[in-house]
């Protein structure tokens, strides 16, 4: 059985606003109310995500934005950086790597929550996960391990003071398995409250809001918990 995470810094890398919402923003309030610093980056501008045939891309970039620090807000979380590549062309290059690099060098977390790049479809749910979530999910990988741990690996930032830094633990959302689970039970209203923020993207609350209990019944009740977020935990040995 794993140990309890009780992380200082906590930082969660997506592509796109929302995505840390839908899948880990219960175990991220969870974290902040223990006393954690919660961080999130959002690596896409969010500039596809809409229906909206009236809406521009660069309405909807800053729509998506302040969506996304009142979703921070919510959930007790300290910030929130953009990096701004374009919605729907990610691409796993050594220019995102380091960009993620400068960010873990800088903030030093305890916890790095993704998503799992292993995941590329479910035929049980009936989607497919986003390219830029897989993306997303192995350039993150990649920069926890080995780039961030390198001081060899971008000598620039070092020589900048981007000192190297070892992640002892990073949870990939994974939600057809997992290996861990966090109870969110107490902490199940404040993802709810993070969701709402997201009105471009989250037109019926109430819809969203029934089967986001029923998910996260499902995960939490084999655990013992009435609401529960389950991960892939991956405890480094650096």
């Amino acid at each position: 059985m794993s140990k309890p995470l009780k992380p200082k810094v906590v930082l969660g890398v997506a592509a796109h606003p929302d995505d840390l919402d839908f899948g880990a923003s219960g175990t991220m309030a969870g974290f902040a109310k223990a006393g954690a610093d919660v961080h999130y980056l959002i690596i896409t501008d969010g500039s596809k995500g809409s229906e909206d045939l009236n809406l521009s891309s660069s309405d909807l970039i800053k729509i998506r934005e302040e969506e996304q620090r009142n979703a921070v807000k919510a959930i007790g979380g300290k910030s929130v950086t953009f990096l701004g590549y374009p919605d729907g062309e990610l691409e796993v290059t050594l220019a995102l790597k380091k960009d993620i690099v400068k960010v873990i060098r800088t903030l030093k977390p305890d916890v790095v929550i993704t998503m799992d790049p292993a995941m590329l479809y479910s035929a049980e749910r009936g989607f497919i996960n986003h390219p830029d979530h897989r993306a997303a999910g192995q350039a993150t990988l990649d920069s926890v391990f080995p780039l961030a741990r390198d001081h060899m690996a971008f000598p620039d930032l070092f020589a900048n003071g981007y000192l190297p830094h070892k992640t002892p633990t990073i949870l990939l959302t994974n939600f057809d398995s997992n290996n861990f689970v966090v109870d969110i039970t107490d902490t199940f209203t404040d993802k709810i409250a993070a969701l709402k923020a997201h009105k471009s993207q989250v037109g019926d609350i109430e819809n969203a809001k029934k089967w986001l209990t029923e998910m996260a019944g499902m995960i939490g009740e084999p655990a013992g918990y009435k609401y529960g977020e389950g991960f892939v935990r991956i405890d480094l040995r650096q």
